[in-house]
């Protein structure tokens, strides 16, 4: 088995939008970049919903951090489909505290699932789009996952909702 290389975390402060995914998948793992698989929505999707100026290749992903877009996961040691993540993997007080740190003004988790970690609760009672919110927390949005494996539930909606939103920060 190869050993598998986590994903740097790609965080400063007062980033405009920090993307959150559960973990990497295996060959965004084995790459070093984000949401690598060919078959992955993800690059297409920011670009459609307005997030970026144009389509960036998920070798790339350092350079959206000029852009004010950050990336994390919330296992940095697991790699694989969510399915497959293992659940000691999964830091939520860790991601909490870089949330506390850095102070984005939004984040995006990347799929239910991980919105679910967050949250502590099912998947089926999250819903896609703009979540409700305290004084103390960023924005936060849970958008479909982009994973061509994600397929049956895709839809661009809550990307371009939150690409509305992140161009209004500007």
């Amino acid at each position: 088995m190869p050993t598998v290389h986590r994903l740097p975390d790609q965080l400063r402060p007062n980033l405009r939008l920090v993307f959150v995914g559960t973990a990497a998948s295996t060959r965004s793992a084995e790459l070093g970049h984000y949401y690598a698989h060919p078959g992955n929505r993800f690059w297409r999707a920011i670009h459609e919903a307005g997030i970026t100026p144009r389509r960036y290749q998920p070798g790339e992903f350092a350079e959206l951090i000029a852009l004010g877009i950050g990336f994390t996961d919330l296992s940095k040691s697991g790699a694989g489909m969510d399915h497959q993540i293992e659940a000691e993997t999964i830091d939520v007080p860790g991601f909490r505290a870089k949330m506390e740190k850095y102070r984005p003004r939004t984040i995006a988790f990347t799929s239910k699932k991980a919105a679910s970690l967050f949250y502590g609760r099912p998947s089926s009672g999250i819903a896609l789009g703009r979540q409700p919110r305290d004084d103390s927390s960023p924005e936060i949005f849970v958008l479909p996952s982009p994973s061509g494996a994600a397929s049956g539930h895709w839809t661009l909606e809550p990307w371009r909702e939150l690409g509305r939103w992140v161009a209004a920060l500007r």
